[in-house]
């Protein structure tokens, strides 16, 4: 049997994978009201952000560590069982949150969940790079990076419709669930690598080895001195290395702000149940997914118009904290709750503008290894940045005012830009000095 385009059907699963990730991340936050009302019913409002804040920390520590540990593992044993063992921890993981009765208990099982999660990302990178030639690989990083945003928008309606019929603890079971039946439909199609996948087409074949090929010849032709490959010393020798480490550092912890906290603050600031919850907290992810598609094609835009790499990366990021300051500012007294979410639309449509371009910076000053090192400290700045707003949102928030909050996100994103324009200066590809 051979099967025409398996390359998509195959980035399709990486994306439904995605979609799957962020439902199992996002019950969290969602099921906390009745979660906090049926295990800490003597506790505070404050009480209850605390707790969760101590929870949430615990997973974005594990995620980090975990992006470290399955690179390795992807790289070992491969696309195929990576993803098996990605996927099914965080599943089960998910599923025994059902059997949490605290701190202690949600901590081990956020653990094991951010640790397994966090293996989703470099999986599909590297399934990217094994599964499409290389001029189609921004396209098949945007189908997979969709999954994320779409994710967003369906995990908060569908827990919210679940609570409908199922108690918290069944939700979490259903949810995990849905992970592992996931890897029904992946161990059957992704049977090996494209090279040997015996339902591939031989045109198929052929077209994504040699555009693979093509690109390595490139690589290799180059000459010692165009390719600059700095050991860590020397990379954190430049200033525009450490631009983009603190834009990452400052840039990312907005997008954590709303993921954690969306369903947290509709619930304290407008007394909104799960349901209610369900009816406007996906409203912010239309703008990230729209964000995240039009910062891409903006960027792709511009360059096919014959900008330089500078000049559009600015554009591109400069634009998107633009978006993001007055609506940030505007959070301190959104009005109704409609308001409230469109404002947040606004924001994380901002951010997602901003964040791919960010997210480029590396590969635009380095090649090499070197790409990785600097995405992976970036990666490590941004997460720690995260663990920082996270930790301070309880104290900022009490007594449910959150423009300390927004107005401290406000000022991180100026960080970001006074970043890329006073430390990167001029984007172009660094030579030793």
């Amino acid at each position: 049997m051979k099967l025409k385009g398996l390359r998509w059907w195959v980035v399709g699963l990486i994306a439904l994978a995605t979609v799957i990730n962020y439902i199992d991340r996002q019950s969290l936050s969602v099921l906390w009201p009745e979660i906090a009302a049926d295990l800490y019913p003597d506790k505070s409002a404050d009480e209850h952000k605390s707790i969760y804040a101590i929870i949430s920390i615990i997973f974005v520590f594990s995620y980090a560590f975990g992006q470290a540990i399955f690179g390795k593992i992807f790289d070992w044993v491969g696309t195929r069982l990576g993803f098996v063992l990605s996927i099914g921890f965080w599943s089960i993981a998910t599923a025994l949150h059902a059997l949490a009765r605290g701190v202690l208990s949600f901590g081990i099982f956020r653990a094991i969940l951010g640790i397994a999660e966090a293996g989703n990302w470099p999986g599909a990178t590297k399934g990217n790079a094994e599964w499409f030639p290389t001029k189609e690989r921004a396209l098949a990083q945007g189908i997979f990076n969709s999954g994320a945003a779409i994710g967003g928008i369906i995990s908060i309606p569908l827990i919210a419709f679940l609570t409908i019929y199922f108690s918290w603890q069944a939700i979490f079971i259903l949810v995990g669930l849905a992970g592992l039946l996931w890897l029904v439909p992946w161990m059957i199609l992704v049977k090996a690598p494209p090279k040997s996948h015996p339902w591939i087409t031989d045109e198929e074949k052929e077209y994504i080895l040699t555009g693979q090929r093509n690109e390595s010849f490139k690589e290799e032709d180059k000459s010692e001195e165009e390719v600059y490959v700095p050991n860590t010393g020397e990379l954190l020798s430049h200033k525009q290395s450490w631009g983009v480490i603190i834009a990452s550092a400052a840039i990312d912890p907005i997008w954590w702000l709303f993921v954690f906290w969306i369903p947290i603050y509709l619930n304290e600031v407008y007394g909104m149940d799960v349901k209610s919850i369900g009816i406007y907290g996906w409203v912010p992810y239309v703008g990230a997914m729209l964000g995240a598609w039009f910062g891409g094609l903006l960027a792709q835009n511009r360059l096919k118009a014959g900008w330089t790499v500078n000049r559009t990366r600015k554009l591109v990021i400069t634009l998107g904290c633009l978006i993001m300051l007055p609506s940030l500012l505007a959070m301190a007294n959104p009005g109704a709750p409609v308001t409230a979410v469109l404002i947040m639309a606004v924001i994380l449509f901002g951010f997602q503008t901003a964040i791919g371009n960010v997210q480029t910076l590396p590969s635009d000053f380095f090649s090499g290894k070197t790409v990785g090192t600097l995405a992976g400290f970036s990666g490590m700045a941004a997460k720690l940045g995260a663990v920082g707003l996270t930790s301070l949102v309880p104290w900022l928030t009490s007594g449910g005012n959150y423009t300390p909050a927004f107005i401290i996100g406000a000022a991180l994103a100026i960080i970001a830009l006074a970043s890329v324009w006073v430390l990167c200066g001029k984007i172009v590809p660094l030579k030793k000095k």
